[in-house]
């Protein structure tokens, strides 16, 4: 059974998940509320965002090292996350964080210490995988955004020690192992950046990227993100990053049809979650409404590091959906795909 029927089957054919004593199926708010992921400043949400996952407009939210002043208040500050969400008869939120190892950690001294570079075998790499799963999940944080499966060149990349190597066999082996070591402790992964930035000649982040390898040579860097949907991966990430091979327009991958549904969806038949990378980056920003763009093209949940940023994404998002340039058909696919993961998560 796919993801989708599961889900269908799992939650009574409703939008998205109806928490228990629920008489009616959530209104549009809640379902665009729902594919809406946000940052936010300090060690303690503010009371507008509070208030906006009481009222359902805000599906789940991303913590950084500024957010996390120890272990311990991290367990805090998600417990006061998801009690706003329950309060308001909420599905539970998605709590992600970057827990790649080496020097992207989000907790600068749990697991992942090694950097995927440093990782040698599957063994290790599951290991890793594992003990970082167990790390985040008794903190309540549910998705780790990691493993990197880009494959850079030996030399010259951005993404330094934080790919696995610059051999697509290498990744495929050690992010696998990787993925099913963090999902056996109930930590959802999240693949990235798909269709990969091993070519990337700057940081998407803080650059317009187009890349023009040809479709041959980004095949083949595809291997592991192919592995990985194999072997089930929660989630993938999709990249801010323009490929012509791809999609001649030169559209950012985030906001392509092209990339993440007939690529990713139909040929490498990924049901799971499509998450973008920050859609506050200059690839997507600088297109007309990239919110609406992304969701249309297939990605599920809008990822903003700030709270301004996903406040404005979902407004956008929701008048798109009240106007009918956004079908409700392709809200409900998302929410479902959304209520699948969440439900697995929470058992």
């Amino acid at each position: 059974m796919s993801r989708c029927s599961w889900a269908l089957a799992a939650l009574a054919a409703a939008a998205v998940w109806i928490p228990a004593g629920a008489a009616t199926p959530p209104d549009l708010t809640q379902l665009v509320g729902q594919t809406i992921m946000t940052g936010f400043a300090g060690t303690q949400p503010s009371a507008g965002l509070l208030a906006r996952i009481r009222r359902g407009e805000v599906g789940g939210v991303i913590l950084f090292g500024g957010n996390l002043a120890s272990d311990a208040a991290a367990h805090s500050l998600v417990a006061r996350l998801q009690a706003a969400a329950a309060t308001g008869g909420n599905p539970p939120l998605l709590v992600a964080t970057d827990q790649e190892g080496g020097p992207v950690r989000r907790l600068p001294d749990p697991p992942p210490k090694d950097s995927p570079a440093q990782m040698t075998s599957a063994a290790q790499a599951r290991a890793e995988g594992a003990a970082t799963g167990s790390f985040l999940r008794p903190l309540g944080i549910n998705v780790d955004l990691a493993p990197v499966l880009d494959t850079p060149p030996p030399q010259g990349n951005f993404l330094g020690t934080r790919a696995f190597g610059s051999d697509p066999k290498r990744n495929t082996l050690l992010g696998t192992a990787f993925v099913l070591g963090l999902q056996q402790r109930r930590v959802a992964a999240t693949v990235k950046h798909f269709p990969g930035l091993g070519a990337a000649s700057a940081n998407t982040d803080s650059n317009h990227v187009w890349i023009t390898t040809p479709k041959a040579a980004l095949d083949a860097r595809l291997a592991p993100f192919t592995a990985a949907v194999r072997a089930g991966v929660d989630l993938v990430m999709v990249s801010n990053a323009g490929y012509r091979a791809y999609d001649p327009s030169g559209l950012p991958a985030v906001l392509s049809r092209r990339i993440v549904t007939d690529l990713l969806r139909s040929k490498l038949r990924f049901d799971g979650v499509v998450i973008s990378d920050s859609l506050s980056a200059p690839g997507p920003s600088s297109r007309p409404h990239p919110n609406v763009t992304a969701i249309a093209a297939g990605v599920d949940v809008l990822l903003y590091t700030s709270e301004a940023g996903g406040k404005a994404a979902f407004e956008e998002v929701l008048a798109a959906a009240r106007s009918g340039d956004l079908p409700p058909a392709t809200l409900r696919a998302a929410n479902e795909r959304i209520a699948a993961l969440k439900e697995r998560l929470t058992r």
